[in-house]
């Protein structure tokens, strides 16, 4: 996934996409409506984008939330659609049609089973894609590995079986401008937060934060997400750019080939020096060794190393989803 080749041509590359990252955000003529709905024992608010339905706002808040933090449930699988050879888009119905996830932007869920002839569950972390505010169900992007016990099972489950899900896992809170730019280091469905929390950027017009997403996979029917992030891509050309890596492109691919080097993100990310800016990296264990270095646990998000580490960019502008 992470080959050393040429992106583009770096001069003309980084002269457009400097002016487009020191350009100001323009401002909107849109009054938004806000609601803040609070999670016990999570300590974070998730806000929200109603235009001029104030009524919207009421009904959302009031209505029933599925994810508590504390329990399990069990949500009936409704439909499939296949992605890739081996990534599927499933989503998962609630019992309560009129309930909301009440997940907090951006965050995860736990997936839980229990293996046949196993002693203990298998339990793995996994970000939904569908909206949060949407009613009625949610939708997960899954990838299945070779020997990935998760990931197998998620993938070959029968419609109407159940799954148990928990959470949220709060990764990153986030609020409406709480960084002028920030930028999306991603490979294969570590795209999942990241197009979560670019998803709830741009559906809040009073949300000026410009993102860049650096997405690198093995091959064109690996990205994920593709349809959607180029819906943002061609809605907000002045505030979000995607740049696509590939280890095995097709001949006609004219983006980047092989790895995500730091000769290529010195080109397309924001400078060290400029102020409020973060950048999120998420995907598998050696991308994390080339960019930024491993997390220690949830918890500790370990020492900055790796290729940002080299470019001048500091510990604190960097989180590890």
């Amino acid at each position: 996934m992470f080959a050393r080749q040429s992106f583009r041509s770096a001069q003309s590359l980084k002269h457009g996409f400097r002016k487009y990252s020191t350009e100001a955000p323009k401002k909107s003529n849109l009054t938004p409506i806000y609601v803040g709905v609070g999670l016990a024992g999570l300590g974070a608010g998730l806000w929200r984008y109603y235009g001029d339905n104030p009524a919207a706002a009421i009904e959302l808040k009031d209505r029933p939330k599925v994810f508590n933090g504390n329990d399990w449930v069990d949500l009936k699988l409704t439909s499939v659609e296949v992605l890739s050879h081996n990534s599927k888009k499933l989503r998962y119905e609630f019992d309560d049609k009129e309930a909301v996830s009440g997940l907090p932007v951006a965050s995860a869920i736990l997936a839980k089973f229990k293996p046949e002839g196993a002693q203990k569950p298998v339990i793995r972390p996994y970000t939904p894609t569908s909206d949060e505010d949407i009613p009625g169900y949610l939708e997960l992007v899954v990838k299945s590995y070779p020997g990935g016990a998760m990931s197998e099972h998620i993938t070959s489950m029968p419609i109407d079986e159940r799954l148990s899900l928990k959470g949220p896992i709060v990764k990153y809170a986030w609020t409406p401008n709480k960084h002028d730019h920030i930028c999306l280091i991603a490979g294969g469905t570590g795209i999942t937060p990241m197009y979560q929390l670019a998803r709830q950027i741009f559906k809040n017009p009073e949300d000026r934060t410009k993102v860049t997403l650096v997405f690198g996979n093995v091959s064109e029917e690996d990205i994920l997400l593709k349809k959607e992030l180029n819906e943002l891509e061609n809605t907000y050309p002045q505030r979000f750019r995607a740049f696509y890596v590939l280890d095995k492109p097709p001949k006609e691919w004219t983006g980047g080939k092989g790895y995500i080097t730091k000769e290529l993100l010195k080109t397309v990310l924001p400078e060290p020096k400029e102020e409020n800016i973060k950048i999120f990296v998420c995907g598998p264990p050696p991308l994390y060794k080339a960019i930024s270095g491993g997390k220690v646990s949830p918890t500790d998000q370990g020492e900055l190393d790796g290729s940002l580490k080299e470019l001048g960019y500091s510990k604190e502008q960097v989180f590890k989803f």
